[in-house]
């Protein structure tokens, strides 16, 4: 635990080093502003023995000139303090949010299959927006008040030694119990924060899935859930509401308390003479700052509390290392990738499935510009290989070698560069149609986009959306149906013009039309390119030169579809279920 703080602490100074200029200027507005704010007490002094005490007008507009200097110079000091330390909290926060970013978009798959997005999404919002209050803010008020209780105290014994010995003994009976309630406020907020996610999580997950909600007629049970979640939010915003009622009741009656009791002790010893009646308001002045700085600093401390667990696991992020590097002296790649793959012995489980092989034992020869279909039933490991091809995974036991080289002795990006992929659930990203179908070559000519969205059978009906290629799409392409999604993910493989495709059932979303045109697409792509067609429907690729059959990640059997019917019982098996009751049955057996 000591250590995960020095490291929060560490981390937290390497973000604030490269500002130590604008560093300095907020800590000189902030001791330029508490010493005009302990200086008010000894103005307040002065206009009162100076100005009423003497009756003199002239005196008394004297010292108001000087009372209205100070707030004058106060108000520039903190607006100048405000403006670089609030600055200071978005500029480290927003480097802090762009170098986790940088280090999550790097790390390799498994790292998301052990971590949950949602938490990790949490920590690169919120820790940060914590860290921001924490630096922008609260950081700034704990020192402000430091200084001004040290200040506070100090000039409470140059003003009267006898009436600081009492604020001295009555603060721990003042601060003690707002202590203990303020703990209780912030825990039942804790509480309060915990209840409110737990609503918008609920309202995110059905509006998220509202057409399965009606569609089972949920509403009325979903009502009925939302309603207590409402309700338990409630219940406990009304509890921490009394708590700070309570809060707020003792902090009145015990702070105005104390100041009665110096009041009355120190209008004695006014009466008697031994002390001046600005003496005495100075005095009361400074007990109400020392007082406040001592509350505010204990508030101060659970937020930066909180603040330090949000660093920590920032921290935890960013000490994350992918397990999928590119080697430090990289292997080459001849200028013409020709896209011959050989798989040798390939064995591989998930990290979530440790002992569980997804690929087991697996040699598979592709040759350049060979079409290899991959079939088998859910589960036989043919997305598997499609990950591991492109690296999102090392395999356990041996090696896939792409035109002679192992592809864990290349650099990622040009192994990379090799595959264009299209999957099942086509991927599309808030932003216009252009930007989605430049993803892989945003350099790309718009003549040249225009062509490729052409071919795949995409350009009639991106011209039909109300600002043609500029439209823009939602989240995950929302508004376009399945079909159009999966022809312009077939135009940004088009685009991406690699030597390998990667085909994961890439019609499977369009009609028999769309089917069909697209399919010409492809087969026109294909010409001279390495391809690997994960298929379900034996019907779309019996024209392929070869088919592998897999089954639990062991190679059943290879050949044409002829040669399959003849000596792979499964295969055969599943030809028979697909071809005698049709396409939609049949997806559901190799499903």
């Amino acid at each position: 635990m000591q250590t995960n703080r020095w490291q929060a602490v560490k981390m937290a100074s390497q973000f604030l080093a490269p500002y130590r200029r604008q560093i300095a200027y907020a800590l000189l507005a902030l001791l330029f502003t508490a010493g005009i704010t302990l200086s008010i007490g000894q103005g307040i002094r002065l206009l009162i023995d100076q100005g009423f005490a003497t009756a003199s007008a002239d005196l008394l507009a004297h010292y108001v000139l000087i009372f209205i200097g100070l707030i004058v110079a106060l108000a520039i000091g903190t607006f100048t303090r405000y403006y670089w330390v609030t600055w200071l909290g978005e500029r480290v926060v927003a480097d802090i949010r762009d170098k986790v970013f940088r280090h999550l978009i790097e790390l390799y798959p498994g790292f998301f299959e052990q971590n949950r997005s949602l938490e990790i999404q949490s920590r690169l919002t919120a820790d940060t927006t914590l860290l921001q209050s924490v630096i922008g803010s609260s950081v700034s008020m704990a020192l402000r008040n430091l200084i001004m209780m040290l200040g506070g105290i100090v000039w409470l014994f140059i003003t009267n030694a006898k009436l600081t010995a009492i604020v001295m003994i009555s603060v721990p009976l003042v601060v003690t119990p707002i202590l203990i309630y303020g703990r209780r406020v912030r825990r039942l907020s804790r509480v309060s924060q915990d209840k409110v996610a737990n609503v918008g999580a609920y309202v995110g997950e059905v509006l998220g899935q509202l057409k399965t909600v009606q569609a089972y007629n949920h509403q009325d049970i979903d009502k009925q859930r939302f309603h207590q979640h409402v309700e338990d939010a409630f219940r406990v915003a009304k509890q921490r509401t009394v708590q700070r009622g309570l809060l707020i009741t003792i902090v009145i009656v015990l702070v105005l308390g104390a100041v009665a009791l110096m009041l009355w002790i120190g209008g004695l010893d006014v009466i008697e003479g031994r002390i001046t009646g600005g003496e005495l308001a100075a005095f009361v002045f400074y007990s109400v700052i020392v007082g406040s700085a001592v509350g505010s600093i204990s508030e101060v401390i659970g937020e930066l509390q909180r603040a330090a667990g949000a660093t920590e696991r920032i921290v935890e992020l960013l000490a994350s290392r992918s397990e999928i590097l590119t080697p430090e002296n990289p292997a080459s790649l001849p200028e013409q990738v020709q896209g011959d793959i050989a798989i040798q012995q390939l064995t591989f489980s998930y990290p979530s499935r440790n002992g569980i092989p997804a690929i087991d034992g697996l040699s598979l020869q592709v040759r350049k510009g060979e079409t290899l279909a991959l079939v088998g039933p859910s589960g036989a490991g043919k997305s598997t290989l499609f990950d591991l091809l492109l690296r999102f995974f090392d395999a356990d036991k041996g090696s896939i070698l792409l035109d002679g080289q192992d592809a864990r002795q290349l650099d990622l990006k040009d192994l990379r560069r090799c595959f264009a992929l299209v999957s099942q659930n086509p991927v599309l990203f808030y932003g216009t149609v252009e930007d989605n179908l430049k993803y892989a070559r945003p350099d790309i000519s718009e003549e040249a986009m225009i062509a490729a969205a052409k071919a795949a059978h995409a350009h009639d009906f991106i011209t039909a959306l109300p600002e043609g290629y500029q439209t823009r799409l939602g989240d995950a392409g929302t508004g376009l149906s399945g079909g159009q999604k999966q022809r312009l993910a077939i135009a940004r493989a088009i685009l991406a013009d690699a030597p390998i495709l990667l085909l994961d059932e890439a019609t499977s979303a369009l009609d028999a039309q769309s089917e069909y045109w697209v399919q010409q697409a492809l087969d026109q792509l294909m010409i001279g390119r390495t391809t690997l067609v994960i298929a379900h429907r034996l019907a779309t690729v019996k024209n392929a030169d070869r088919i592998a059959v897999l089954d639990h990640g062991k190679l059943d059997a290879l050949g044409t579809h002829e040669e399959l019917l003849e000596k792979s019982e499964l295969y055969a098996r599943l030809a028979s279920l697909q071809f005698r009751y049709g396409s939609t049955e049949s997806e559901a057996c190799a499903e």
